[in-house]
């Protein structure tokens, strides 16, 4: 399943590069959503993307985060961390637009695209469910624990969003992140208590 999600992103961002028109009919909107009923935008915006680097970024973030997530809810859940794996990207993907809904729905001009607000819910999954873990990204080359990780991104990205001006959906991305603490959390609630106890 993980493999049949990086395939039709990849293919389809691929494909609505060199059209236009497509793009268009794909992008979030809030406006047009509000107005216009067109609530397809709140699912199709995560299978599109700005350039080359933004879908490479997403799609390497979401094959190593979800093939451990993948892995591990098969081990722990069985044939059902199939259904839990595809319910966290799919509804992180909805629920990563919330903020942005609420904040553009009345801008006719706002446009955002991407697969990152379901990245970050895969991503914060993965944090709460093994917070020990090293995590090495892109823009981190050295390995750190999950549970330093995850503040520290939270924190990066409400600094970014108060700052503004940067072109990035960074109210997104936090929305995907609470959104995928919050399903781990309904899945074992004893994560929680887990991660708290990290810190004392």
């Amino acid at each position: 399943m993980l493999l049949i999600i990086l395939i039709a992103t990849i293919a389809i961002s691929l494909w609505a590069d060199k059209n236009v028109e497509l793009k268009e009919r794909m992008l979030f909107i809030p406006y047009r959503i509000k107005h216009q009923h067109e609530f397809h935008r709140f699912i199709t915006h995560a299978f599109i993307h700005a350039d080359f680097p933004h879908l490479a970024f997403n799609m390497m973030t979401l094959y190593f985060m979800g093939e451990y997530l993948y892995l591990e809810w098969m081990t722990q859940f069985g044939n059902a961390g199939i259904v839990y794996f595809c319910v966290l990207y799919f509804a992180g993907m909805i629920a990563a637009t919330f903020f942005p809904m609420v904040k553009h729905q009345d801008q006719p001009g706002y446009r955002s695209l991407g697969a990152s607000g379901a990245v970050s819910a895969v991503l914060f999954a993965v944090i709460l469910w093994n917070p020990t873990l090293s995590l090495s990204l892109m823009f981190i080359p050295i390995p750190i624990p999950a549970y330093v990780f995850g503040p520290l991104y939270l924190f990066f990205e409400y600094y970014s969003l108060k700052k503004g001006n940067t072109g990035i959906a960074h109210d997104a991305h936090i929305g995907g992140a609470i959104f995928g603490i919050l399903f781990v959390l309904m899945l074992d609630p004893q994560k929680g208590f887990q991660f708290v106890h990290l810190f004392y």
